[in-house]
């Protein structure tokens, strides 16, 4: 039954209908901007790609490795914890604590 659930939504998945979202445009310093803005470029204008290149190495958006390796560390850690989890399905008496009002309700 799974198995079979999985397969219909992975086939609706598959099938579904892309969401269609309005262009962007870019200003003068490559930047998304609002179309018909006065400071946006014609639609389908993009800034050439030698001055998109300067100004990201202006930038110095240099991305830190040690980003990379505290979010791999940070996933690792969030599946052993899922991991070390008791298995509980919820089937037999055992797996449920007593709760409130248990006993009244035996009697």
């Amino acid at each position: 039954m799974r198995c079979l659930l999985f397969a219909l939504v992975m086939l609706l998945g598959a099938t579904a209908y892309p969401a269609l979202a309005a262009p962007t445009c870019q200003d003068a310093n490559g930047s998304a901007a609002r179309c018909g803005m006065p400071n946006a470029m014609p639609l389908g204008w993009k800034l050439p790609d030698e001055e998109f290149h300067r100004r990201q190495t202006a930038l110095g958006n240099v991305t830190d490795p040690h980003v990379l390796v505290d979010a791999i560390a940070l996933i690792v850690s969030l599946f052993a914890v899922i991991a070390l989890l008791p298995d509980f399905d919820g089937r037999s008496g055992e797996d449920w604590d007593e709760q409130e009002g248990d006993k009244r309700r035996r009697r």
